[in-house]
This record gives structure tokens, sequence and C-alpha cells, in this order.
């Protein structure tokens, strides 16, 4: 399970570091590299929560080999891709295995380590897995794309995807839900087409202008689909998003904010190695290290906070730990020139991800905070918005962006990222607020 983690979420932080390279070695532009980021990430958000039904349905470890299977295969297609849409393709294909892996891989834990305690050391291994993959993406990346080439930011994944394949098939039990809930196939076409036609107008607003014919078409679509989608998840017998989940002000509110951190601030990283390579001159390997202090700060911020649990509110974690996220953006924002010092580059990032580290755990323990028998349904929801929040973000602030003035564009790019983060953050304290006889660190109720 942690080898599986491992590689899915490297494949969301170290293609950041590879795309300048890519774009000049597959003669493209910042329109289609998007694309390249937005295709992996609209995928995963997509699909995780059906390939949680699947899995109940039909076998958890079936699917999770099929996930590992998919993964693996279309990652050895991104390596051997020769244009530009093959690539976004391959891409597109690796985040429906990365999703259908990632659905079932707390449920495989689950039933592999029976006891609380057991479970505890096997969860905390898991997300120690998530954070240093994210700390060590950005060097990992730059450092396979400067001495290998970046195809071979796909290519690590496969001999270590076999490995996990084997291991799946000799190794791991089976296991299903015996009364699994219905697959809400209405629901998957409408969310799905919802997205991509919101992500797709997006994008193109970039290019083409806000006015355009096939922006708003693809906005109007956007806006219907998922209008359509909410109908049918409220009015169906077994729908894929229960909307009574959102009842709970606390559980609402954590998605919001998952949302608004994704959108406002991890969308922001193509863009920042995009200046780092392209403004700065640095390396891949170099643009990978600048990003390192901050991702081990974010680390160890999220080690502390867990001292601070029952002791503080956890929506002023969240909403402190998102004040900080965009707090740094502005300093950022302000410190950005062509020729700013590797010390200034440090500063704003490192007050971002000291926030990170400050609200990711309270975020997942509210967003977790459910009745058991929506454990999973709860964690699928919860990586939904965080991957919807990035597909979405890197979409919407690429609107921002010219060619012609990449520092600029990037000041621009960090102020918008910063009031994304400001209106979570002041969403979750109103989310949040204490309710009378409520005890300090007490989490949400449960939800129905």
């Amino acid at each position: 399970m942690l080898a599986a983690t491992a590689i899915l979420m490297l494949d969301i932080a170290v293609v950041n570091t590879a795309l300048p390279t890519l774009q000049a070695d597959l003669d493209t532009d910042l329109h289609m590299l998007k694309w390249v980021l937005d295709a992996y990430t609209l995928a995963l958000a997509s699909v995780v929560l059906t390939a949680g039904s699947l899995a109940d349905r039909y076998g958890r470890r079936k699917l999770f080999a099929l996930g590992v299977t998919v993964f693996t295969a279309s990652s050895a297609a991104a390596a051997a891709s020769g244009s530009i849409e093959l690539l976004i393709a391959a891409r597109a294909v690796q985040g429906i295995g990365a999703a259908l892996m990632f659905a079932v891989s707390l449920a495989l834990l689950s039933h592999a380590f029976r006891t609380p305690q057991e479970r505890t050391g096997a969860f905390a291994a898991y997300g120690a897995t998530i954070g240093a993959s994210f700390a060590l993406g950005p060097f990992v990346g730059g450092l396979l794309t400067e001495v290998a080439g970046w195809e071979w930011v796909f290519l690590v994944n496969v001999p270590i995807g076999i490995v996990v394949l084997v291991i799946c098939l000799t190794r791991l039990a089976e296991s299903r839900d015996p009364n699994p809930p219905k697959i809400d196939i209405p629901g998957q076409i409408t969310l799905v087409g919802g997205l991509f036609a919101l992500v797709y107008g997006l994008l193109n607003a970039a290019e083409e202008g806000w006015g355009s014919s096939p922006v708003v078409a693809a906005l109007a679509a956007a806006a219907g689909l998922l209008a359509a989608f909410i109908y049918i998840e409220a009015t169906s017998s077994a729908p894929m998003v229960p909307l009574g989940m959102f009842r709970n002000p606390r559980f609402a509110g954590a998605q919001l904010a998952a949302m608004a951190i994704s959108a406002g601030l991890f969308s922001t990283f193509i863009y920042i190695m995009i200046f780092l390579q392209d403004v700065k001159g640095y390396s891949p390997m170099e643009a990978g290290l600048v990003l390192v202090p901050g991702t081990m700060v974010n680390l160890f911020c999220a080690a502390g906070t867990a001292k601070l649990a029952g002791k503080v509110q956890p929506g002023v974690l969240i909403a402190g730990g998102l004040g900080l996220a965009s707090l740094g953006m502005v300093i950022s924002a302000l410190l950005i020139s062509p020729d700013m010092s590797w010390l200034e580059l440090q500063i704003g990032f490192i007050v971002s991800m000291a926030g990170t580290g400050l609200f990711n755990p309270a975020v997942s323990a509210v967003a977790l905070d459910v009745p058991e028998r929506v454990a999973g349904l709860a964690t699928g929801i919860h990586d939904t918005a965080r991957q919807a929040g990035v597909a979405v973000g890197i979409a919407a602030l690429g609107t921002l962006v010219s060619t012609g003035d990449i520092a600029g564009s990037l000041q621009d790019v960090m102020y918008a990222g910063a009031a994304i983060g400001a209106v979570g953050a002041f969403a979750a304290l109103f989310l949040f607020r204490p309710r009378p006889g409520t005890p300090v660190g007490a989490l949400a109720p449960e939800a129905a």
C-alpha cells in the first residue's frame, strides 16, 4: 500500500519540475502543459468515488490490482509518448489507475490490520508516506529530468508498479462489502462531464478570451451538468455523494477548505516551476531543491500539530493554516522579480507550507470524523474535493498568465491564490464556529 501510494502521489509532484524540459522536447506551449497536469487530477477526482463503489461490489484486491496494472502500463505509455497529445491521453488513463488504487488503499489496510494499535501504526505510516512523497517529489522530478530525461519521471513507476502488483496478487487478502450500494451511473456521467467542461472552458479562456463561443458553451455546459449532478444526487436512492452529509457544517467546511488550499496554493506550483527554470535559469534539479525547505517545514509542522489535538479547535487550525498559506503567497507576490535571490524565494513559500502543515492534519481529522459505515465514502469525497481543486485552480489561475511576462504573471497568480485561500479561511471560521456546549478540540458530530 505504501509503495503504491508513494508512486501515485509522486506523480502529482514530480511532473511539475519536468514541465519546462518536456515543453522544449515535445515542442508544445503552456496551454497544453496545463492539460498534462489536469488530465491526471481530473481523472482521479472524477473516478475515485465510483472506484470505491466498484471495489466494494467486485472485490477491493481485484480493483486494486487492476488499478496498479492500468497505472503501470499508462506510465510506460507516457514515457514513450512522442507528442503532447499522446502524453495527455496517457496521463488521463494514469489518473484512472491512480483513482482505483487510492480509493481502496485505506480499506485494504483496515482489513489487513485488525487491532486499533495495528491500524494506528499502519495509518501513521500511510500519512507519512503521503507527506514524504510531496516533500521529495520536486527534487526527485528535477533529478530524474536532469540526469536521465523527463521520460524517467514516468518510467520510474514501472518497476515499482510490477513489484506492487506481485505483492498484491500473492499477499493481499480479498475483501468486499456484503451489501454493496448500486453504481450511480448518471451521477458519474454528469460529474465527469461537468468537471471536464469547466476545466476546458477555463483553460481555453486563457487562450481565446472569455467571450469566445467555445468558452461560453463549455462554461454553460459545466453549469448545466454540475447542476444536474446535484439534482441526481439529491433524488437518487443510491447516490455516489449523499448530500445529507453536507448538512453537517463542519464536514462541508472541511471539503470547502480542502478545495481552497488546493486551488489557491497547490495549483500555483506549475507556474512557480516555469518561473524558476525559464526566468531564473535554474536547472530542473535546482528548481526542485528550491521547494524542499518549505516541504520539510510542512512535515515538521504537521507532526507538531498532532500535539494540539484536544487543546485547540480544529476550525482554528484550519482557518489559521489557510491564513498563513495566503500570507505566504502575498509575501511571494511582493518579492517576485527576475533577479530575486534564493533566500527571497524561500520566505513566502516556507510561510505557506507552515500553514499547510497546520491545515492538513486538522482538515483530514474533521473530514473523516463520520460514522464508520461511511468512512470510505468520506475519504473519497475529501480526495475528490482536493483533486478537483487542483484541476480547476490550474485552469482558473492560468487565465492570468502571459508568456511574455512570466514574473508579472506569477505575481498575479500569487495574489489570486492568496484571495482564494483567504475566502476559504473566512468560510472555515464561519462553518467551524463553536457551538454552545462544544468542548475545546471536539470534532464534528457524526454525519448522517
